[in-house]
């Protein structure tokens, strides 16, 4: 399965996003995470990103007479390079824009069932804004905007920090104006 596959599916995305930062962790702790999801589906996913090397183990140690195993991601397997970006259709497309969608709305469903769940406290924050870019304007703010996040994707896990997801999301929603003021075409 090559990792648009793998990363095309909400859970999978969900344990991705569970092991950034350099975490390791069990099924179990996985499944503590993904309390929603049943243990059976967690078990199946987890296992697919392993044959398809997107987690390996880390360490394997005895509990209670099994094998219990610490798994790792491989951020360099949880990528969608721009080449096959490229090779992508409209209806790849969608079907990746709603799989993440559907990730995001599981990780806040998540976050609000915790018991000590405090929006305003956490600073959760979910905005859109409508802007009018040319093409410099555009790759611009793009560039902005990976030079204020590629440096927080290597922070590791620390009892000082909490994992926050953060999803920018970016897609034209209009044509350019014609010299008139309205819409080409």
């Amino acid at each position: 399965m090559d990792p648009l596959e793998l990363l095309a599916h909400p859970v999978r995305l969900r344990v991705v996003h569970a092991m950034r930062g350099g975490r390791t962790l069990t099924t179990s702790q996985l499944c503590e995470r993904l309390p929603d999801v049943s243990k059976a589906t967690v078990y199946r996913h987890i296992d697919l990103l392993y044959d398809g090397g997107v987690l390996e183990v880390a360490e394997e140690r005895r509990v209670r007479g099994a094998v219990e195993r610490l798994y790792r991601l491989r951020p360099d397997r949880a990528v969608v390079d721009a080449g096959m970006l490229e090779s992508l259709t409209p209806d790849d497309y969608r079907r990746g824009f709603g799989v993440a969608m559907a990730a995001l709305l599981a990780e806040f469903d998540a976050y609000l069932a915790r018991g000590h769940a405090d929006p305003a406290a956490d600073l959760v924050g979910y905005r859109q804004h409508a802007v009018w870019l040319s093409r410099d304007e555009l790759l611009e703010l793009i560039a902005d905007l990976r030079r204020a996040i590629l440096p927080r994707l290597a922070n590791t896990a620390t009892p000082q920090r909490s994992q926050y997801l953060l999803s920018p999301i970016l897609f034209p929603i209009d044509e350019p104006l014609d010299a008139s003021g309205g819409a080409d075409g």
